[in-house]
């Protein structure tokens, strides 16, 4: 339950998220945008890092973790949302985010080939709605 529990909030803060973004890229270019909400987010975590003594768990990470942790916010962080950002100044929030929601076709694909993860028909019933969704957005 307690997955569930965090999996909804996730879809609120993310629903709510780009209404924010939308609003703030109106006279703003999306790299100053990234920039901004980076600096506020990583004060932030330095905060709550330092407040919680947290941070020195950073010492503990090993190289592999490490790099991992860093590709997935090079990846999510800097390109997926510099690219978002320019998305949402060029168009309507309301067919972009569905478009950008439907990454767990990547996730997909990749754990399935990478992760050794088990394929099964529900999957492939889901990735097929979501292709669906996208071209009905897409229109």
């Amino acid at each position: 339950m307690k997955a569930f529990t965090f999996a909804l909030l996730t879809m609120v803060f993310w629903g709510l998220a780009p209404v924010f973004a939308k609003i703030g890229l109106i006279k703003t270019d999306p790299f100053i945008g990234l920039a901004l909400r980076t600096f506020v987010i990583s004060g932030i975590i330095l905060l709550y890092g330092i407040l919680t003594g947290k941070l020195g768990g950073l010492a503990q990470l090993d190289f592999r973790s490490a790099a991992f942790l860093a590709g997935e916010g090079i990846f999510a962080s800097l390109l997926g949302h510099l690219a978002y950002y320019h998305a949402l100044k060029l168009d309507e929030t309301s067919r972009i985010v569905p478009i950008v929601a439907a990454f767990p076709l990547v996730t997909v694909a990749v754990a399935l080939l990478f992760l050794g993860e088990k394929f099964n028909w529900y999957k492939l019933l889901g990735t097929l709605f979501i292709i669906a969704g996208i071209l009905l957005i897409k229109k």
